[in-house]
């Protein structure tokens, strides 16, 4: 039986597919599986021993359709279900299906008139059920994440003053309504007394090189310095992860890492909050403006706040990550 599991982007989503590939490969050990990808995210999968092959979503749509055709499909396990699916499963024709629900209307009506009709299900689970007619259950392990060992991070490149343990703190998000206010983030980082390394994207250097202006000593300030695997080992080094809805959230729960987790214009309820697995003792905590009107406002988020006040994020309770954090690193 021959594979092809689809998820083009980005960083979460695809981290939350993996118990799919881990499930399917115990339940059929002599499969092929195959991933298709975008470039950018192939690394996240070259590393993963449950796939056979990885095929990449490239410049030239025509010839990727014409080298999926010659692998010749026995099934096709479509989780990201868009109109490029669609155009990839009717050229495979005669190859059997199984899409993954987005719920899409669920997710208008949650967003535009606060209707909230989404099943209380992780998007892991429903991922899982795409499977269900192969017999493939939960193993309850949890998302898995690989970092190869020559992608591991050097003692050497690290401050002395964190070799003995820091917190690590996610300041970028994929727009930036998901992402606390740069002077949020500097009265979190003057208020807890440890260790800090600060996580995100070339994008973010900047506002991280402000943050660490707070204290030099205490903040290292990562961001862009990192490629994603490297990120990802900083993150299972760290004793903590405080992180916006974002990638490295999820990766620091496929890393089983204790998480708090800032939520701004997006919600838990949407069903991708962290996930460890029914067999992990790992928890995380949630911090979020409640009982605001407007809050979703998006099923993913904006450059910037529609109604021009950003209150999902202005009025976050710093006090709150910081006494979360300190009950944190007193179980330590």
């Amino acid at each position: 039986m021959k594979f092809l599991i689809i998820r083009f982007s980005s960083i979460g989503d695809i981290v939350l597919t993996t118990p799919v590939i881990r499930c399917l490969r115990k339940k059929m050990p002599d499969a092929e599986i195959h991933f298709l990808t975008k470039q950018a995210f192939a690394g996240m999968l070259t590393s993963n021993p449950y796939i056979d092959k990885v095929h990449i979503l490239g410049d030239s749509f025509e010839l990727m359709l014409h080298e999926l055709k010659t692998e010749e499909y026995d099934q096709i396990i479509d989780l990201h279900h868009n109109l490029r699916t669609l155009r990839i499963k009717r050229f495979l024709k005669g190859v059997p299906s199984f899409s993954f629900n987005k719920l899409n209307v669920e997710k208008y009506l949650f967003t535009s008139l606060r209707i909230n009709l989404l099943p209380k299900k992780h998007i892991v689970d429903r991922n899982l059920e795409t499977l269900s007619s192969f017999g493939v259950t939960d193993d309850g392990l949890g998302l898995d994440y690989f970092i190869p060992d020559r992608e591991q991070v050097k003692n050497e490149d690290l401050p002395t003053s964190h070799l003995h343990g820091y917190i690590a703190l996610v300041i970028g998000a994929a727009l930036n309504t998901k992402k606390m206010p740069l002077h949020k983030l500097k009265e979190l980082c003057l208020a807890i007394d440890h260790p800090i390394i600060l996580l995100g994207g070339k994008e973010d250097h900047e506002n991280g090189k402000a943050i660490a202006k707070v204290d030099e000593i205490k903040i290292y300030n990562a961001c862009g310095k990192y490629s994603l695997h490297e990120s990802a080992d900083l993150v299972r080094r760290s004793k903590l992860v405080i992180t916006h809805d974002t990638g490295l959230m999820h990766i620091a729960a496929a890393l089983q890492k204790p998480i708090i987790s800032v939520w701004g214009n997006t919600v838990p309820a949407f069903g991708m909050y962290p996930y460890y697995g029914s067999r992990s003792q790992q928890h995380y905590d949630v911090v979020q403006v409640s009982q605001l009107w407007c809050r979703p406002c998006s099923k993913i988020g904006y450059d910037k706040c529609p109604k021009g006040h950003f209150n999902c994020m202005e009025k976050i309770p710093v006090n709150d990550i910081v006494n979360l954090t300190h009950l944190h690193l007193k179980r330590k």
